[in-house]
Formats: C-alpha cells, structure tokens, sequence
C-alpha cells in the first residue's frame, strides 16, 4: 500500500510552504509522502527559506517551486494551506480526505536590515516548526493505535 500523500500549499511556492514541506518531511518521516506547490509559483525558492532551514539541519536545496496543477490527478489524502490566498483558490483533489488552513506571516515581505529579515524568516521557521512537529507526532501516534 502507497503512503499518503500530504500537500502543502502556498500561493508562491517559494518561501513558506518550503519551510513547512522540509520541516513536515523530517518529522513525519516514512507514514506519508510530502510535497508543497503554489496557485501563482513564484519559479524560485526563496535563498533565505533555505538558509534557515540548513541552520536547523534541513537541506532543501533540490526544491523547486512548483504549480498545484501537477498534483491535480494524484491521490492527494491531505492538502494543508499555509497562506490565505491558496486557501481561498484551493481546489479539491483526488482522493482527498483532509483539508486544513494553518496561515503563518510572509517573511518574504520582511523589511529592515539584514539581520532583521533574517530574524523574521527564522520567527516564521520556527512557528512553522512548532505546528508542523505537532501534527506529524499526532499522526505517528494515531499510526501505531
């Protein structure tokens, strides 16, 4: 049997639901596969979203920023929105069984000296860290009931 697959979206697909997609794969581990896409990529993953995940040990340099629309035919079990924008613009998928809005604050749109943008994609990493942590030790909980 394939694990589930569990989408997480943002309108970009370049900051945000990368933070969450390599924070969520590292701690779901093998109960599902994890992905993230964007209803307006953005074509780039955001350097800064890179740096603060490898400050956590996480390296996400092979992502790309991609469009929902290469998931639309796929058994997709869960899609988590991380933005207001793509939970408005949210399609149902194939398969689909759960469907949740967590909004976390764009540090793309930071301003403010280096340090201070920097502080604020980790602010927003660390939000991130903290819910997405959570359900997946909900999830490995619920897996061994």
């Amino acid at each position: 049997m394939s694990k589930p697959l569990i989408l997480i979206l943002c309108t970009g697909n370049s900051c945000r639901s990368h933070l969450a997609e390599a924070i969520f794969r590292r701690a779901v581990g093998d109960l599902a596969d994890v992905a993230s896409a964007g209803s307006k990529p953005a074509g780039y993953v955001h350097p800064m979203a890179l740096e603060v995940l490898k400050e956590i040990g996480l390296d996400a340099s092979a992502h790309r920023s991609k469009h929902l629309s290469e998931f639309l035919e796929m058994p997709v079990a869960t899609v988590i929105t991380v933005c207001g924008n793509a939970d408005q613009v949210c399609p149902v998928f194939p398969g689909q069984v759960n469907r949740y809005h967590w909004g976390f604050s764009d540090p793309a749109h930071a301003t403010g000296t280096p340090d201070e943008i920097r502080a604020e994609f980790r602010r927003v990493r660390d939000q991130i860290r903290l819910v997405f942590e959570a359900y997946a030790a909900g999830l490995k909980e619920a897996s061994v009931r």
